[in-house]
């Protein structure tokens, strides 16, 4: 096998970089989460929960802070009454999109 196939030189340990993507966006939501915002400018904790189906408020609320800290999701919040927060993909989340498609299709093929 060449080098350039190799995916980790340790595979899960430090510097391996599928490690770093399943620490970042690994879990049962934050995909699910990325593809719910796909294609909207911002949307409310209301809509990205309605768009989900089978998250509950506290793993939506849990994944959203996780993601905001790894800056695949900037959220604003609004001074007015009543507060109003919009949550927006980051450019980082955003160039994840292409390889999500890619998984989607391969699943629609395969599974």
């Amino acid at each position: 096998m060449k080098k350039k196939d190799i995916i980790c030189e340790t595979v899960g340990g430090e510097g391996c970089g599928v490690r770093k993507v399943l620490n970042t966006i690994g879990g049962k939501w934050k995909i699910l989460i990325l593809c719910a915002m796909h294609g909207h400018a911002a949307m409310r904790y209301g809509e990205i929960r309605r768009t989900i189906v089978g998250i509950t408020n506290t793993m939506l609320a849990q994944s959203l802070r996780e993601m905001e800290a790894d800056g695949l999701i900037l959220r604003q919040q609004y001074d007015e009454m009543p507060v109003r927060v919009e949550y927006a993909l980051t450019e980082k989340a955003t160039s994840l999109i292409p390889i999500l498609l890619e998984l989607k299709d391969w699943g629609e093929k395969h599974l």
